[in-house]
């Protein structure tokens, strides 16, 4: 038996290595002409450093990470629990192990890892100063560039990360309307871990019912449920949030309807494009569907996953934010991180490469490429019933079944784990700009031996393949 100190020894000495190595090659050009990196083959998947940094990482933080998508319940044990580096849209685990990368930092990392225009810049900003008593420069042009892609956007904050922009934008339209509700569509996963939010999930301990009563909900593409909404708490909704998409474009005018209802009914409106934003277009989803919001909120890709999100909006509205008007002050958001020097040189270098490259033409193309190839080898299977490829092409998902054909996180986990044995990993087949041609293809190759183990496994059962429990839900009253 080897002693736990010894493996984390080994783990940390293993971190520096893999560090130092990435350090040594961050100079790469991730243009989208790149042929692909010199795949070195599967993973052998040997996770001895892994398994002892998850032991100790559970020893000194709740959950054993800081995002709880990210937990060790989220994956099969066969897969990578810990990343030491990554070039473009491959990543390596601290036991060396090369995967391709998909989703990329829950869909942060539009552009790729350690890409290298965004890191020279955030590199150049931070040897200047990170954070100073007043403001900085920066943060006066971070505004004007990202004010130059939104349409209609008058004014904007930043913080660091996005429940905060959309908890802020709660408060203005609180203070904004003297109402005390807060209605959100309930088919969209996450808002924010702020009360107003998961006291109406399962994860609920710890929320007074007083705030969940507070929260109302609607479904999307349903503009029925928006009208029952209202009439139920009538001149009580203070704002109205959702994401502009998720996986289906708004139907028969429904963002421009909910609007209406909100301007009828005397509401904000507010659009969460924490996803969507940079990724289905320059000027975000509200371009692309010919609307301007009240209020929305931007992150994730917005700083290439450097921590930098947005609320903006109207002026009317982000001005009670302000120190120059004569009505009650909104204490609006006001964090000592928010304007760190090098996130906003990322973000500024980030949205000058959204707003002059082929980013969304690149997303698209290649998601189109990922979608095309692997609903072929699902076909060829004859898997059509038990695995499906959905969303955006820029946005994609993989939804696994059973042998009833119901939604199954036994049968999930074990795609993750066997893609991963095939040098793939992923919650979800998101791309970004620097995954190549190579990249889909090997990834087409891999979801086709993977799906021999899956067609076995609708008889054996996912159990006699899978090794360990199957992956869990996030949203869950108890562990």
């Amino acid at each position: 038996m080897v002693r736990r100190g010894h493996f984390a020894r080994s783990a940390n000495l293993n971190i520096v290595r893999l560090a130092k190595d990435a350090s040594m090659s961050v100079t790469h050009d991730f243009s989208t002409t790149d042929p692909g990196f010199a795949y070195a083959g599967p993973p052998s998947l040997d996770l001895l450093h892994t398994r002892a940094m998850q032991q100790r990482a559970h020893e000194l933080i709740p959950g054993g990470c800081h995002t709880y998508a990210k937990g060790d319940d989220q994956y099969p044990l066969l897969s990578p629990g810990f990343i030491a580096r990554g070039r473009g849209c491959h990543i390596w685990d601290v036991d060396g192990n090369e995967y391709i990368e998909y989703n990329m930092g829950g869909r942060a990392v539009t552009l790729g890892h350690a890409y290298p225009s965004v890191c020279e810049a955030a590199q150049q900003a931070i040897q200047l100063g990170a954070n100073f008593t007043r403001p900085a420069e920066t943060e006066v042009r971070c505004a004007e560039m990202f004010l130059s892609a939104i349409e209609g956007a008058e004014m904007v904050k930043f913080t660091k990360d996005g429940s905060t922009a959309t908890s802020a934008a709660m408060k203005l339209a609180r203070a904004h309307t003297g109402r005390d509700m807060i209605a959100f569509c309930i088919d969209h996963p996450f808002f924010s871990y702020d009360d107003w939010f998961i006291g109406l999930t399962p994860c609920d301990a710890g929320i007074p019912q007083t705030i969940k009563d507070l929260s109302a909900t609607f479904n999307y593409n349903d503009i029925a449920s928006v009208e029952a909404m209202f009439d139920q708490h009538h001149d009580r909704i203070a704002a109205v949030i959702m994401e502009p998409a998720k996986y289906e474009d708004p139907q028969d005018s429904f963002l421009h309807k909910v609007q209406e209802l909100c301007q009828k009914n005397g509401a904000v409106f507010v659009l969460d494009e924490m996803i969507t934003g940079f990724r289905w277009d320059a000027g975000g989803a509200q371009k692309v569907y010919d609307i301007v919001p009240d209020l929305s909120t931007f992150g994730k890709a917005l700083a290439n996953g450097f921590a930098l999100s947005a609320l903006c909006g109207k002026r009317e509205l982000m001005d009670l934010g302000g120190i120059y008007h004569d009505k009650e002050r909104v204490f609006l958001l006001s964090t000592t991180h928010g304007a760190e020097t090098h996130a906003m040189a990322a973000g500024i270098e980030t949205i000058r490469i959204h707003m002059e490259e082929p980013v969304t033409e690149t997303l698209r193309r290649q998601g189109e490429r990922l979608t095309v190839g692997g609903r072929q080898v699902i076909r060829d299977l004859g898997l059509e019933e038990y695995v499906q490829i959905e969303g955006k092409p820029c946005n994609l998902v993989f939804v696994c079944r059973d042998p009833e054909g119901k939604p199954s996180q036994g049968y999930r986990s074990l795609f993750i784990q066997e893609m991963a044995k095939r040098g793939v990993f992923g919650p979800s087949f998101v791309v970004s700009y620097s995954h190549s041609d190579a990249d889909i293809d090997h990834t087409v190759n891999a979801m086709h031996e993977t799906l021999k183990v899956y067609q076995q496994s609708l008889t054996d059962g996912y159990e006699k393949y899978l090794v360990g429990r199957p992956s869990k839900i996030v949203y869950r009253k108890f562990n």
